[in-house]
């Protein structure tokens, strides 16, 4: 794959609100800027930024990294001043469809992706084409493992979710994921572990009586989820509707 650009950002010049401003907000603060973008409101509660001042009204675009709880009612202030939102924020996905219909019927847009990775993205496609091969072996069980920083509130994480649900679909023999041990052959165990400041590791792993096969993916730093939020903050420029990493990335 060649070098990820995104949008021409020198046309851009986008006006961005950061909504969380938490490590995660402070390092899109950092690729947005060095992108050529100007933020202009930071609302977190560590911030006096609100959604009623003029300065996040006149943000192109919002980017939501914040918690479960808030996120939702974050998107819908969002869309109350016609504001695209990117997010990824994890945990609020029972009100997923609520979001899409409201894409359909009010033109607004929003951009999700559990993880803006390009790696990660990769570790996808590569964990849905294993998943169609291993269908076939019976002999081997699958299982899961997932390790972030303690201050991550959710378990098992959205990347996770995302992996076990891509399994479930080309797995025939597992019907549900289970955020523990599996104590039945058609569950798909998730292990989550919260480890000091670990940006993310994800693995699968397939075990028979004679072999393993693993992949993994461990990221290094908070840099490639930031650089995607801001490429996908550039796409919201030129699209609408409800988007997602396959909008984005050409693989």
């Amino acid at each position: 794959m060649g070098r990820l650009r995104g949008a021409d950002n020198s046309t851009l010049n986008m006006k961005i609100a950061l909504i969380g401003y938490g490590k995660m907000g402070r390092e899109i603060e950092k690729v947005a800027q060095a992108r050529g973008h100007e933020i202009v409101s930071r609302i977190d509660i560590k911030t006096n930024d609100s959604f009623s001042d003029s300065s996040f009204k006149s943000a192109d675009v919002a980017i939501e990294f914040s918690t479960p709880e808030t996120a939702f009612d974050n998107y819908l202030k969002c869309f109350e001043n016609n504001i695209p939102v990117v997010s990824g924020t994890t945990g609020w996905l029972n009100k997923l469809d609520l979001i899409k219909q409201m894409c359909s019927d009010n033109n607004q847009t929003f951009f999700y992706a559990s993880n803006f990775s390009v790696g990660v993205n990769i570790f996808f496609e590569v964990n849905r084409h294993l998943a169609r091969i291993m269908n076939q072996m019976s002999d081997y069980d699958v299982s899961m493992e997932e390790v972030h920083h303690t201050q991550k509130l959710d378990a098992p994480s959205g990347t996770a979710i995302t992996l076990a649900e891509d399994i479930i679909n080309s797995i025939d023999s597992k019907t549900e994921w289970t955020n523990s041990p599996s104590t039945r052959a058609d569950e798909l165990s998730i292990i989550s572990k919260r480890e000091g400041m670990v940006p993310g590791i994800h693995t699968v792993k397939y075990e028979s009586e004679v072999d393993k096969i693993i992949i993994h993916h461990s990221a290094k730093s908070r840099k490639g989820f930031a650089l995607g939020a801001v490429l996908a903050a550039e796409l919201t420029k030129t699209k609408s509707g409800f988007l997602g990493m396959k909008d984005l990335l050409k693989f």
